[in-house]
């Protein structure tokens, strides 16, 4: 056993003098730290951590020797001394039957500028025969500062092999947004110094920012540094659930890591929505595309927003102008985004809205649905409106889903509905009051469509063909007042404008006042006959006037 007792940071000769050692004997070593889906408990992957231990001076911190090594060109060789033992790793798991995980490993910007690493470390895998699946390479955002053509040349390299490549230390960086542009990542790590302070905040902005562009670029996030529920919970609200940190493990050695994957569920990184294969997102936020084109002039009024299933919310992500013409009620752009929607409805709207998402995502169809909003807006106040709503699933990730919703104002044709339903209501009131029967006919068809006391007393039908025939048959017109009904019929298609008597209806020849009117178009054609018949309440009253 070695004495501790000297245990301090060494010196750069001594860190140089110690390397060759340090490789033949493992000196330098791997710790392993699991990637872990927040939601559901599970591992996605883990990442292979460069360590070394001095025997006589013990533990140096990454920040001490990885700096020497890089100035004396000696990170290559340590590097690919990592990317060998995670190797040796993955062979040990496959032969004993241990459930493999993607592991990554850094790559540093030595490798990619001062040597063949990517064939160097295809040559170590093969020789270990790993399936290329259970290797990932970490390429960190300082690395293509400087030689971005390089470094995009390493990663297509890396692709052609079939390594998944990880942009690590993703926002410690001053060229963020270009480097996410311009090179072809799979996986982006965040560095979590974004959290430094209170969550939420300019950095929780940002960080929330971030993930939003990651999800139109097909891009899962992993967060790096994690260490509190509270942040991990924030972290998952804003859409990024894989998380590293002590919060679910810190460092462990190959054996003890062997023990908790062999316990812990595992299961693959996916993005954080994937759109469906016909839409090119990159095309789709192209102002310029044909995409972009047809959803802001052609479709009508528009939107897109994101459905969670677990937790029912809703984020609204993109609306047209034609959406804000429609339904927007006088709000811009950023008041709609900013607010929640479902504040919009109350609890019977949110009902059928609701269920009419969950219908597009069970059918993978178009549904559709009428609903009451109420709109609250600083200059107009509060305004109720109407909307049919036509819903598509265009994407989705997880139980996260990307909705496409066409909506069409009809406030204006519900109203009217309602009042001609009011209209409507009080007609057949006064009908049931004053005792009449009420119908219209086509001169030109002949057909007859009755009131609905006709069809409820009289059993007439919804449509009366050949009109007055039918009802002849049955009775309802006494047969010795058959021709007198029929010339009526022929004087009201000459143009006669109006005609009336009292007729006996039924079998029982019950006594009516029978009423005609006609409507003619503005050639003086006649189009319709309206009919009515009031009961006479006086038989002896109406056979005068019969006589």
């Amino acid at each position: 056993m070695s004495d501790r007792s000297h245990e301090r940071p060494m010196t750069e000769t001594e860190l140089l003098s110690s390397f060759e050692d340090a490789i033949n004997y493992d000196h330098i070593f791997v710790s392993y730290q699991a990637q872990i889906n927040h939601t559901t408990g599970r591992m996605v992957g883990a990442e292979a951590l460069m360590r070394w231990k001095h025997p006589l001076y013990g533990m140096q911190y990454p920040t001490d020797f990885i700096p020497v090594l890089e100035k004396n060109d000696l990170i290559y060789k340590a590097d690919l001394h990592v990317f060998e033992m995670v190797c040796k790793f993955q062979k040990k798991c496959m032969d004993e039957r241990v459930s493999m995980i993607p592991i990554s490993v850094n790559m540093s910007r030595y490798d990619i500028y001062n040597h063949e690493y990517v064939d160097a470390i295809e040559e170590i895998r093969r020789k270990y025969d790993v399936p290329v699946k259970f290797l990932r390479i970490e390429v960190t955002e300082s690395s293509a500062i400087g030689g971005m053509e390089l470094v995009s040349s390493v990663l297509k390299k890396l692709h052609s092999y079939g390594y998944l490549v990880e942009m690590d230390d993703f926002g410690s960086g001053y060229s963020s947004l270009n480097i996410l542009k311009d090179l072809d990542v799979d996986i982006i790590k965040l560095d979590m110094t974004f959290m430094s302070g209170d969550i939420g905040g300019r950095g929780g902005t940002i960080l929330s920012s971030i993930v939003q562009m990651a999800k139109w670029l097909d891009t899962p996030v992993i967060a790096e540094g994690v260490e509190t529920v509270e942040i991990a919970d924030y972290l998952k609200s804003i859409g990024c659930n894989y998380i590293q940190g002590y919060l679910y493990c810190k460092p462990q050695e190959p054996d003890e890591f062997i023990e908790m994957i062999s316990k812990v569920k595992h299961e693959p990184i996916t993005a954080a929505l994937e759109l469906i294969k016909a839409m090119d997102a990159g095309k789709f936020w192209n102002p310029e595309s044909m995409e972009t084109l047809i959803f802001s002039n052609f479709v009508g009024a528009a939107s897109i927003f994101v459905y969670d299933r677990e937790d029912g919310s809703v984020e609204i992500i993109r609306v047209n102008k034609k959406y804000l013409k429609e339904v927007g009620a006088g709000r811009s752009e950023n008041e709609i985004f900013d607010s929640d929607p479902w504040l919009n409805h109350d609890d019977k709207s949110h009902k059928i809205y609701e269920s009419t998402i969950l219908r597009a995502i069970e059918s993978n169809d178009e549904e559709t649905c009428e609903n009451w909003r109420t709109i609250c807006t600083k200059m107009c106040g509060e305004e109720k409106i109407c909307v049919r709503s036509s819903i598509r699933v265009i994407g989705k990730g997880g139980e996260k889903f990307l909705i496409y919703a066409m909506v069409q104002n009809i406030t204006k044709e519900k109203k009217q509905l309602d009042a001609m339903e009011e209209r409507e209501h009080l007609l057949k009131q006064g009908f049931e009051h004053a005792n009449v029967y009420a119908w219209e006919v086509d001169l030109s068809t002949w057909d007859m469509r009755p009131c609905f006391r006709c069809m409820r007393d009289l059993n007439v039908p919804p449509v009366v063909h050949n009109y007055p025939e039918p009802l002849i048959e049955n009775g309802l017109f006494p047969p010795d007042y058959a021709d007198m009904y029929r010339d009526w019929m022929k004087q009201l298609q000459n143009g006669v404008g109006e005609l009336e008597a009292v007729i006996p209806l039924t079998v029982g020849r019950v006594p009516f006042h029978v009423r005609y009117t006609t409507e003619f178009d503005e050639t003086g054609k006649p189009l319709k006959a309206y009919g009515s018949a009031t009961l006479v309440v006086d038989s002896d009253k109406s056979d005068k006037t019969e006589e």
